[in-house]
């Protein structure tokens, strides 16, 4: 039995990877690929169910995946973006849930108010990991993206917290408002207190005791955990807990990790944090028998009138919700001042349009229990069915679209911005060398020929980034520096296939060889993160 589930889990790992090597050749977004192709595959006579468990997703897949983004968002922008983002994963998420819970307690018989909450906190998430990987390799704000990704960090908190306050009320049969509103507070700041608490412990032991490249990397990995299991014992938000920390240290990793630790712990979360979202999303698509298991009290009509309304009231919402929260705090002369440009709508429609739900839903709708009070959860298979629904009508529909409307909309990146960023560094950091060379080696740079080859780099340098600071708004003269970086990358190919070359004709030993090409990898990874 081990080993089949060890062989099971093997063969999804890798038709994981053709998948999503076959979504790159076809150009979808991977995890629209992913949910469609699960679907496509629970369809196949004979496959084996395979049931998503609701602990496998909080406990496995959530803190690390929450972790990681947490990692890699900029504290700066983060917190320069707090009031959309707070709108959006706080205030959103508490109307979409109200909105769901009243239109699916006047549409559906027998569906109380409390179940419509228990609805409501199951799809008001939109999912983190849909969102940005349809908009990877497309040009849009990057404000957009940082809204987008810093609302998934939080909205996954609220949701679940007004979901266990709708499913203890069901449970119960008691709802105060204003205790509700104090044991919100009470999870969402106690969460953020364990997950810094937790973190500041990790900070030292980064920073003071003598790891290694792969203690870091391990550290990194059992910190997320460690955060959330921590404040889900004491019954507060273990998303929180992840998010704070995780901040918390990607803010601090400057005074943590050498080059090596970077190095390895970078390459390392990036394939684990791939494997996890490949599985998470072909298993939504692989749920479909689990998901339509108990409909039979329900005709196909209502099941389909049900799920349909119920998506289209969750894209609605996030429209309507959107627009006035972007543009009546502009009325006050201090959010004027702050920020004096007022946003074009197209970029605030992409916001509101990039809703698409994942995981964290399917993964609340399992959770609810099979008895409440001795008897079966009243329409719990009808939650999970209109989940199921919400998911692949947002993913699909939305996540296909976005594209498109990106491009009809004409909306652009902030390019130029991020290019004159990147040549002001390049200045800087050449600046600084080139100084440090001339007060420590003038004498080496005068006699040996090496030495006046790096000086005579760093000075290309600087002028390079000059010419791009004073030429910002010439679009020849930024085609003319972008075709400088794609002779680099040309250039680079070049050299692999001398390196080629060179194996086969054994000329050199495999060490050093592999050594070339690991500085190849480095300079070529460099430009091509270059605006």
């Amino acid at each position: 039995m081990v080993l089949e589930n060890i062989l099971l889990i093997i063969s999804l790992l890798f038709v994981v990877s053709m998948l999503t090597m076959l979504s790159e050749k076809v150009g979808i977004s991977y995890p629209i690929f992913l949910v469609i192709a699960g679907l496509l595959i629970s369809f196949i006579p004979g496959m084996p169910h395979f049931q998503l468990e609701p602990d496998w997703v909080f406990l496995i897949f959530l803190p690390p995946l929450l972790y990681e983004a947490a990692w890699n968002t900029s504290w700066k922008e983060f917190w320069a973006a707090r009031r959309p983002i707070g709108l959006l994963s706080i205030g959103l998420v508490v109307f979409t849930a109200t909105a769901v819970a009243y239109i699916s307690h006047a549409i559906i018989p027998g569906f109380t108010l409390a179940m419509g909450f228990v609805l409501g906190g199951i799809i008001s998430p939109p999912d983190a990991v849909a969102a940005t990987s349809v908009l990877h390799g497309i040009k849009v704000p990057k404000r957009v993206v940082t809204i987008l990704e810093g609302e998934s960090l939080v909205n996954d908190a609220s949701s679940l917290i007004v979901f266990r306050v709708a499913l203890a009320t069901i449970e119960t049969g008691n709802f105060v408002l204003w205790k509700a509103g104090v044991d919100f507070l009470m999870v969402a700041v106690m969460g953020v207190i364990i997950g810094l608490a937790i973190a500041h412990v990790l900070y030292v032991v980064h920073r003071f005791f003598p790891t290694t490249p792969s203690i870091d990397t391990a550290l990194t990995f059992i910190s997320p955990y460690l955060m959330y299991i921590t404040a889900e014992h004491f019954h507060y938000s273990g998303v929180l807990a992840v998010v704070s920390g995780g901040l918390f240290l990607s803010f601090r990793a400057h005074e943590l990790f050498t080059y090596q630790s970077r190095m390895q712990t970078n390459y390392v979360w990036q394939t684990v944090v791939f494997l996890l979202n490949g599985i998470v999303f072909i298993l939504i698509g692989l749920q479909l028998p689990e998901v339509i298991t108990g409909l039979n009290d329900y005709t196909v009509a209502e099941l389909i009138s049900y799920a349909v309304i119920i998506s289209l009231v969750t894209i609605l919402i996030r429209i309507i919700w959107v627009y006035p929260a972007t543009y009546i705090p502009r009325m006050f002369a201090s959010v004027r001042r702050k920020e004096p440009q007022q946003p074009k709508w197209q970029p605030v429609f992409i916001v509101a349009w990039a809703g698409m739900r994942g995981v964290v839903s399917l993964a609340s709708a399992l959770a609810i229990p099979l008895l409440v009070n001795g008897s079966p959860f009243p329409h719990r298979d009808l939650f999970l069915f209109i989940t199921f629904v919400v998911i692949l009508f947002t993913l699909v529909f939305q996540g296909l679209s976005l594209p498109y409307l990106i491009k009809w909309l004409k909306i652009e990146d902030d390019g130029n911005n991020a290019d004159q960023e990147n040549a002001l560094i390049n200045s800087r950091l050449a600046t600084v060398s080139l100084d440090y060379m001339k007060s420590n080696y003038d004498g080496e740079i005068q006699d040996f020929e090496p030495f006046r080859l790096l000086k005579d780099r760093y000075e290309k340098i600087i002028e390079m980034a000059d010419y791009k600071l004073l030429h910002s708004e010439d679009n020849a003269s930024i085609g003319y520096v972008r075709k400088y970086r794609a002779m680099l990358l040309e250039i680079i190919e070049v050299k692999r296939e001398e390196i080629v070359k060179l194996r086969q004709e054994r000329a050199c030993s495999d060490a050093l060889i592999r050594a070339k090409e690991h500085e190849l990898d480095l300079e070529e990874a460099r430009l091509r993160r270059s605006p």
